[in-house]
C-alpha cells in the first residue's frame, strides 16, 4: 500500500495553547513547521479552548502590566491596585502547593521566563486583560487582586486560541485538522517523523523534529482508573474529549521516561449532572468555585474538607479528587443570603442543579442524597462553633474560623441562618492528568537513561514533575506558553544542527 508521506522541518502534535506557542517560535526561528490537530476545526484548541484563560505570571507593578496589557485605560488604573507579584513569591507557591514535590529545576524555568513569555505573547498578537470578574474584589473604593492572579487571555480559552490560530495563519503555519498522531518514527538517531491518520486515512510526515503538545490522559477512562484509582472512571471531564494519551503513550513506546504525579490530577468541583465531557456552549461555568464562602456536605449531611483554608485558586485544583472520595461522589454547597451576592457567575447559569428553601428542614429534605438528619445535625455544630467576635472579609484570610469542630472552617467562616438557603449539587471534574514525560530544560524528551531522544520535545499538559497533589490557579496555561516557546526555539536550532 503506497502510503501520503509529507515533509516539513517541524511537526508540532495538537493545536492548543502550548502547541500553537511552539509552532510560532519553530517558525519564527526560521523552521517550517506543520501543525497536527486531531479534533475537527470548530473543536480546536484541546484543553486551552475549555479554560477561562486565566494566566498566572511574576510582574513588579503596574509598569509591568501596562507591557502585557497596553490597553488599560487610565480610570482602570486609578481604580485598581493591581500590587506585585515577584518570582519569588511565584515560585514558592509551586513549591507549596505541590507539597515540596515539584521539580525545583522545571518550576524555576516556568516561574523565571512566566513574564518574558508573557511578553513574547502579546508580541503575537495575544491579547490580555484585568481578570475583574473572578479574581477581584472592591477595598476602600478600589479593586484588589487575590492570590497572585491577575490577568486572562482576551476572550477566554476560545479568545488565546483563536489569536495564536490567527497569528499562526499569519506566518504561514499550516493546521491539519482531523488529524491524529498514531505513531513516532524512530531509530538509534533518533525521531525523524510521524505515522498520522487524516480523515480516517494512513499518511506520514517526514520531520527533522517532533513537538508533541497533545495533553493529559484525562479524556481516557481506562487510563484514568489505571492510574488515578478507583472511581476515576467515573469523573467528568471537564475539557476536551480528545485528551486520550496519545503522546504520552507514543512517546513511551519508543522509550520515553514517564514522569511525574501519575496518580494526581487537576480536578474541581463540577455540576453533579454536567455532561460527560465539557461543552464548549457553557464553557468553564460547570464549575462552583464559591465554596470558600459557605460549607460543603457529603451524603452523610458532614462537612469533609475545609472550605476556607485558603483562597479559592489555591485549593479548587484539589477538592474535585476529595468529592470523589464522597459516598456516591457528591458533595452539596450551601449558602445563606449573607455571601450569595458573593458567589460566581457559573452559579447563575442555566444549566444549574440547585434547590433552595426558607428552613434548614426544608432544605434537608431537597438536597438529593443527602441524610436529612446527619446534615442538620451537623449545621447545628457548626453554627455554633463560628467565631463571629471576628469580622467577615472576603477579600482577605480573614480569620474567622469555627473552634472545636473535627473539621474546622479557617477562615470566611459564617453562621448559616439567614434564608433563603441555596444549594448546588457537585461532583468531580477532572481538568487534566499530572503525570507525563519527563523533560530537560530545553523542552528535549528524555528516555529512561536520562539522556535526550534527539528530535523528541514536548510541552505542554503532558510534561510530568512540575504539578503534584495541586496547582495554583492559572499556571496550566503558564506552562504551556514558556514550555511550548522553549520547545520551539530548541527545535529549531537542533534542525539547524
Amino acid at each position: 500500500m503506497t502510503v501520503e508521506t509529507l515533509k516539513t522541518d517541524v511537526v508540532v502534535v495538537g493545536a492548543g495553547n502550548a502547541a500553537m506557542c511552539a509552532a510560532i517560535s519553530a517558525k519564527e526561528n526560521g523552521a517550517d513547521v506543520l501543525v497536527l490537530e486531531k479534533a475537527p476545526e470548530e473543536e480546536k484548541g484541546g484543553n486551552s479552548t475549555f479554560t477561562a484563560g486565566a494566566i498566572r505570571f511574576a510582574y513588579d507593578g503596574i509598569e509591568d502590566l501596562k507591557e502585557i496589557m497596553p490597553d488599560l485605560t487610565p480610570e482602570e488604573i486609578e481604580n485598581t491596585d493591581f500590587g506585585t507579584y515577584s518570582e519569588t513569591e511565584f515560585f514558592e507557591d509551586m513549591i507549596r502547593v505541590t507539597n515540596y514535590q515539584t521539580n525545583p529545576e522545571l518550576s524555576a524555568i516556568l516561574t523565571g521566563k512566566s513574564f518574558e513569555t508573557m511578553k513574547w505573547m502579546r508580541s503575537h498578537n495575544v491579547r490580555f486583560v484585568p481578570i475583574y470578574g473572578r479574581q477581584a474584589f472592591k477595598v476602600d473604593g478600589k479593586f484588589k487582586f487575590w492570590g497572585g492572579l491577575t490577568v486572562e487571555a482576551n476572550g477566554g480559552g476560545p479568545g488565546l486560541v483563536d489569536s495564536l490560530h490567527e497569528e499562526a495563519k499569519r506566518m504561514d503555519i499550516d493546521v491539519l485538522f482531523n488529524a491524529m498522531a498514531t505513531e513516532l518514527i524512530h531509530d538509534d538517531h533518533g525521531v525523524h517523523g510521524l505515522m498520522f491518520k487524516h480523515n480516517g486515512v494512513t499518511k506520514k510526515i517526514e520531520a527533522k523534529a517532533v513537538i508533541l503538545a497533545t495533553g493529559g490522559f484525562q479524556s481516557n477512562s481506562e487510563m484514568r482508573t489505571k492510574y488515578l484509582g478507583p472511581n476515576w472512571d467515573v469523573a467528568k471531564v471537564r475539557g476536551t474529549r480528545f485528551n486520550t494519551g496519545d503522546g504520552i503513550k507514543m512517546a513511551l513506546d519508543i522509550g520515553a521516561m514517564p514522569y511525574g504525579n501519575w496518580s494526581g490530577a487537576h480536578a474541581v468541583g463540577w455540576d453533579k449532572n454536567a455532561p460527560e465531557f465539557g461543552d464548549l456552549a457553557v464553557g468553564d461555568g460547570f464549575q462552583k468555585h464559591s465554596y470558600p464562602f459557605g460549607v460543603m456536605v457529603n451524603a452523610d449531611g458532614k462537612r469533609f474538607v475545609d472550605e476556607g483554608a485558603d483562597f479559592r485558586n489555591y485549593t479548587y485544583a484539589k477538592y474535585g479528587k476529595v468529592i470523589l472520595e464522597q459516598p456516591g461522589q457528591l458533595a452539596w454547597q450551601i449558602f445563606d443570603q449573607k455571601v450569595t451576592h458573593l458567589l460566581r457567575d457559573e452559579y447563575r447559569i442555566r444549566q444549574v442543579t440547585k434547590v433552595t428553601a426558607n428552613t434548614l428542614e426544608e432544605l434537608a429534605e431537597k438536597l438529593e442524597g443527602v441524610d436529612p438528619e446527619g446534615f442538620l445535625k451537623e449545621i447545628e455544630a457548626y453554627n455554633k462553633a463560628v467565631n463571629t467576635d471576628i469580622p467577615f472579609n472576603p477579600n482577605v484570610k480573614d480569620g474567622r474560623n469555627t473552634e472545636g469542630l473535627e473539621i474546622p472552617k479557617t477562615n470566611w467562616a459564617n453562621t448559616l441562618d439567614e434564608p433563603p438557603y441555596e444549594a448546588y449539587a457537585t461532583t468531580c471534574g477532572i481538568t487534566f492528568t499530572f503525570g507525563g514525560l519527563r523533560i530537560n530544560d530545553k523542552a528535549e524528551v528524555q528516555d529512561v537513561l536520562l539522556e535526550s531522544i534527539p528530535g523528541l520535545y514536548a510541552a505542554g499538559e503532558l510534561l510530568g514533575g512540575v504539578f503534584y497533589f495541586n496547582y495554583p490557579g492559572g499556571t496550566g496555561l503558564m506552562m504551556g506558553s514558556v514550555y511550548g516557546k522553549i520547545a520551539g526555539e530548541s527545535a529549531a536550532k537542533f534542525i539547524e544542527k
